[in-house]
Formats: structure tokens, sequence, C-alpha cells
């Protein structure tokens, strides 16, 4: 066990928006809340599995919704405590430790201020070690684990819970609660024992996304040869520099979608355009898709390597397109028609970073 405090945070909310690619809310929000959680409850606590009773509950909590409706409405934190509370009612069980849902965007961050509120641990681990966009997007999913029952619950106290024969029809009954709550609702979903967790999930998902902020840090203080460490520690490769010169961003069906496109900053004639569901999705330089999930697309300010949002590209804005590999546990059998291109209505087969051509 290790305990985070007040001065482990900005890595991982560095990491944590990183990871988001593109998506995932601002985690800024996350941030200001967990600062407030810890100055109220003390240091949240991280454990592995082993440390906890296998029989034991794990409950997840996140924000569900479009990352673009963020921007205005603000959580108010007592829909994340609402939502675990009345699933652990519902399930007649007090959970032994929170976990994150995905270690990406604010949602890495919202539960660390439920474990604080709670009293109650937050586990190193995940079920994406990234973000996607809708709740069945799990290596929990699968492995067979139902995300229901699952609860959704809004800042005005209004709360559901219900059960789903699959986790895609889980997604479908929640996106459409939400679109009638406000697009900025807390879930709580994947209800599971540690044991579950410990053979399903992806481990030290925290610890890696902490790492990661470490170094992106480094470089953005100028520390000499840290933008090399960082690609080396995470397996990453720089794909493109470019100036914004389109983007079409809209909310629809419960989603944050659209397009960016960049100009090379040195090379006018080559294009890239990257294609988003609240998360970056697919990149084609010169009509060529060059990145492709699960792998994960990170804009990077050119100038300060911020890593940036979708709700917050600008035309004109500079951006580095850096692309890292999803966790290894995405690559297991039936992985690619869950989460891969066509997932998502692409008629594009999975181009693995590696063999990916400039």
């Amino acid at each position: 066990m290790r305990e985070l405090t007040l001065a482990d945070i900005d890595n991982l909310v560095l990491g944590a928006t990183l990871l988001g690619t593109g998506g995932g809310g601002d985690p800024y929000i996350a941030k200001l809340m967990v600062q407030q959680a810890i100055e109220s409850y003390g240091p949240v606590r991280v454990v592995t599995t082993d440390e906890l009773d296998p029989d034991g509950l794990v409950l997840t909590t996140a924000m569900i919704g479009a990352p673009t409706v963020l921007i205005e409405k603000i959580p108010a934190g007592t829909e994340f405590i609402g939502a675990v509370r009345s699933l652990a009612k519902y399930l007649g069980r007090e959970p032994v430790a929170i976990m994150p849902i995905e270690v990406g965007g604010m949602n890495t961050i919202i539960p660390l201020t439920v474990a604080a509120e709670l009293g109650l641990p937050i586990i190193d681990a995940d079920p994406m070690r990234r973000a996607f966009p809708q709740i069945e997007m799990t290596v929990l999913t699968l492995a067979g684990i139902p995300a229901t029952p699952m609860s959704i619950a809004d800042e005005k106290g209004n709360q559901i819970v219900f059960e789903a024969v699959t986790n895609q029809v889980a997604e479908k009954l929640a996106r459409a609660a939400v679109i009638q709550l406000g697009l900025a609702d807390a879930i709580s979903c994947y209800p599971a024992t540690v044991r579950q967790i410990a053979d399903f999930a992806i481990q030290g998902s925290l610890t890696y996304c902490a790492e990661l902020g470490r170094l992106l840090a480094r470089v953005q203080n100028g520390t000499a040869g840290a933008y090399d460490e960082f690609l080396t520690f995470a397996d990453g490769r720089s794909f493109f520099s470019g100036k914004v010169v389109d983007i079409d961003r809209r909310t629809a069906d419960g989603f944050a979608r659209g397009t960016v496109v960049l100009e090379h900053l040195d090379d006018a004639d080559r294009t890239m355009r990257v294609e988003f569901q609240n998360e970056n999705l697919i990149a084609f330089e010169d009509g060529v898709p060059v990145i492709t999930v699960p792998d994960l697309i990170c804009f990077l300010d050119h100038e300060t390597a911020q890593p940036i949002t979708t709700e917050m590209i600008r035309y004109g804005h500079r951006l580095d397109v850096v692309g890292l590999p999803c966790a290894p546990e995405w690559h297991r059998d039936g992985s690619l028609a869950l989460v891969g291109p066509r997932a998502f209505g692409y008629d594009v087969d999975y181009t693995p970073m590696e063999v990916a051509v400039r």
C-alpha cells in the first residue's frame, strides 16, 4: 500500500490527460475535486489486489456523457458518491475498494475523490489503460464480466439502477438515460470481486499513468533528452507536427464527434486527418491510416507539450501527433471486434503502430 498525496496529483493528472487520447473530459476539474477531497479526508490509499480480500466487492465510478458538455456543466461531486452508494445498496454489499473504469482523462481522477470521501482504498488497475467512449469497451467484457447492475446519478439527486443482458445493451440504455439527464452524469458499473479484477483487469495502470506524467513534465520543463526518454518509456512514436486547418465538432447521440485536419508545419503538401468520438480513433496521413484504435492517438501542444483534448482544439492550433501502443491486454482474441476500427464504423483494418508507414 502507498498513500497518494497532493504532491502526487500533478503527475497523475498530466498522465491521465495524455491517456485520455483527446477525450475523457478535462482532468483539471477533477484535479480540483481530488485536492479538496484529500484536504478534507486525508491521503488516498493505493493498493494492489493481493492486499485485499479476494472475495471483496470492487466498485467503479466515472463520468459519462460528452466532454464538450463538461466545459459548461461542472460536476457537483455528489453524483459520484450517489452512484456508488446506490449500487452498493442494490447489491446489498459494501465495497472494499474503488477502481477507475478507465485510466484516461478525468475518470482517472474522479475515483480518487470518491475513495477519499468513503475512506476506501483505490486499486492500481483498470480495464482500459486509456479512455474509450463506450461502456462495453473494456477487457472485463472480453472476460465475460457484466457491466451491470449499473447505477446512474445526476447532480440533482436522480438515480437509476438497472440490469442488462449484454454490456452492449447496457451502453445503449445508459446513453439514453444520460441524454435525458444532461450528458454529464455519474455511473458505477462492472461490480466485481477482487479476484476477478486480479485475473482480468490491467494491473498497474495508475502507476503507469503517473510515470507518463512525470516524464512528460520533464519534457515541458525543457530537460535535455526528456522527449526521447518519454517516447522510449511509452514505446511511443511522433507521427506528425501540423497546424489545424479545419475542425468539425458536434455533439450527437450522446457523444462529441468530429474531425480535425492538420497541415504539416514543414511541408504543406502533407496533411493528417484525425477522426474522434469523444476520443481520437483513427489518424489518416494523406488518406492512409497510420494510427488506429485501440492504439492511442495523442495531441500535444507543439510549443508546450501539453496534452490537448478535442474540445480545446482551435483553428490554427499547432499540434504534435504522438502514437502510443495500447496495453498488451488489448491483443487478446476478440479485442478488435470490441474496440478496433470496425467497432466504430470504419472499414479499415487495425494498423499496429510498428508497421505503419511514415
